[in-house]
């Protein structure tokens, strides 16, 4: 009962830091929207004889929900590498929580934060599929956003690595690198089903990529076509995922001798 206590303290703690920052609402929220409107002006521009569908709301919504996680790592990031500097990870450390505890209480309100993300990204794509006249599946979407928890997962994980790495000066750039990747490489803003040789290679070869063709495959209803790339993600997350609570564990360690 007492480890719940101090996991539920330590998380709301944390996510009352994210939510006092103007810039968590920015970019949590408007930004995926703006981009969202944005893409689909850019949808409206090109000619039908182009068969251009990946700016369609049902394939544009997806993506963009994707990339609006890759923010979560940002902040997953900021908080640990500010909670290291400050030296209050270490006063905490010197009490009775533990390595789960720590990791519990930064990943929870993140995942929350994920999953609120990607509602609201999807009642943005609702609002503009009435104007495209389009209408999304509830189902599918709920399927979307489950199938999306890999990827929450992944993100979570990254920020968590380079939080516990680097300093708060240089953790952040590290996290627009990813950001970057995941834009140029998920197939968010190309069509990467589209292309060949190496560079379609490479995206593939990525998780982003993989997170993104699932979501779109989950929106369209798509699910015998779902399951190889949830595997590649869920794979990718967990990867990442453990790789970073085992080097946060062994940096806590270093940081109590």
């Amino acid at each position: 009962m007492e480890n719940k206590m101090r996991i539920r303290v330590f998380a709301i703690r944390n996510i009352k830091e994210i939510l006092r920052e103007p810039i968590s609402y920015i970019f949590c929220l408007g930004f995926p929207i703006v981009m969202l409107v944005i893409m689909t002006i850019v949808n409206e521009s090109i000619p039908a004889e182009a068969h251009m569908t990946l700016f369609q709301i049902q394939n544009l919504g997806p993506g963009i929900a994707v990339f609006s996680l890759t923010f979560t790592m940002l902040f997953t990031c900021l908080s640990i590498s500010k909670d290291r500097a400050n030296t209050f990870l270490v006063r905490l450390y010197a009490s009775p929580m533990k390595g789960v505890d720590f990791i519990t209480g930064y990943t929870a309100p993140l995942l929350i934060i994920a999953v609120v993300q990607c509602i609201i990204t999807f009642l943005a794509c609702a609002v503009i599929g009435i104007f495209n006249d389009y209408t999304f599946n509830l189902g599918n979407v709920l399927s979307a956003i489950v199938i999306l928890l890999p990827s929450m997962i992944l993100f979570i994980g990254f920020g968590l690595l380079f939080g516990t790495l680097f300093s708060e000066k240089s953790a952040p750039g590290l996290c627009s690198i990813i950001i970057s990747v995941a834009g140029m490489l998920g197939g968010i803003w190309m069509d990467v089903d589209a292309m060949s040789g190496a560079f379609a290679g490479v995206c593939k070869a990525m998780p982003f990529y993989h997170g993104v063709k699932a979501a779109k495959l989950a929106v369209n209803g798509d699910y015998a076509r779902v399951g190889k790339p949830l595997l590649v993600i869920c794979v990718y997350a967990v990867i990442i995922y453990v790789l970073a609570v085992l080097v946060f564990r062994k940096k806590m360690k270093a940081d109590l001798r």
